[in-house]
């Protein structure tokens, strides 16, 4: 897997996994554990992480979304 995204936005992870969701990416959301464990203050960002293969159309996906600025470089 590699990392797509970083947040602390649980908004912006819903949407985007809504996103990935509408076109079938296999994705998964990484580090909810620790933020749970840390209260959900925020110290730890989640991770965004796609299947190699799906990679770059989700890349893709997220900047027609207006989320390019999110992505990881």
């Amino acid at each position: 897997m590699k990392d797509l995204m970083r947040t602390n936005n649980p908004a912006l992870i819903s949407y985007v996994e809504s996103l990935l969701k509408s076109m079938n990416i296999r994705y998964f959301v990484a580090d909810q554990a620790i933020s749970g464990a840390e209260g959900s203050i925020g110290a730890f960002p989640r991770r965004i992480q796609i299947a190699p293969e799906h990679f770059e159309k989700a890349r893709e996906l997220m900047i027609d979304a207006g989320l390019g600025d999110e992505l990881r470089p």
